[in-house]
């Protein structure tokens, strides 16, 4: 995985957003996404809100996606190999940029036709230990009219992001102003940030 980690890390030095078409193999992407089915079909997910624990707003005109939290407590076979990928990028993020980060959190995140999440920042007011946002998407076949893009709002300029299954995409979690548009087919992902306690 060291071509993939240096794809990501290299692209994000050079532009401020990492991406690596193919951080997560077809086979690992697809368990994910059939975990997160059944996660669903279980009526598992939880509509997303924004701001942490002590400052937590559900708002569906600013955001309108469910999530379900991942955890090796889970004891579930992909949720575990995806977070054993994650550690073995942290760890060679914090050899090779001596970035010191100390902990990480993912969700699932799926949005339904019609749903979005408007501008923002990854980072809480009250709380800056998250420091790099990460999002691998699970959509296999996602096509221009699917809509559902990440929209990067840089100083001058915008760039759209595709939600294509594999690809990963990695920046600051203070720097990046970002939104998700609408989408028009179910989109899901796997979300989360790289933290410093």
């Amino acid at each position: 995985m060291e071509k993939e980690f240096e794809i990501l890390i290299h692209s994000f030095m050079n532009d401020k957003i990492g991406i690596c078409h193919d951080f997560l193999s077809n086979e690992l992407s697809n368990q994910l996404k059939g975990n997160l089915l059944k996660l669903l079909s279980k009526q598992l997910l939880v509509a997303a809100g924004t701001g942490n624990e002590e400052m937590t707003n559900r708002d569906t005109l600013i955001r309108s996606d469910s999530i379900y939290w991942l955890d090796k407590k889970n004891n579930n076979i992909e949720e575990t190999k995806f977070l054993n990928l994650i550690e073995d990028f942290i760890s060679y993020l914090n050899m090779s940029c001596y970035t010191g980060i100390t902990s990480y959190e993912f969700h699932y995140s799926l949005y339904e036709a019609g749903s979005f999440y408007k501008k923002h920042r990854d980072q809480f007011k009250n709380n800056e230990s998250r420091q790099y946002s990460m999002i691998s998407y699970l959509n296999a076949d996602w096509q221009t009219r699917d809509g559902g893009e990440l929209k990067i709002h840089h100083l001058n300029s915008q760039q759209l992001i595709s939600p294509l299954q594999g690809k990963t995409v990695f920046f600051k979690s203070n720097e990046i102003i970002h939104e998700v548009l609408e989408t028009n087919q179910r989109r899901m992902s796997v979300t989360g940030w790289l933290k410093k306690d």
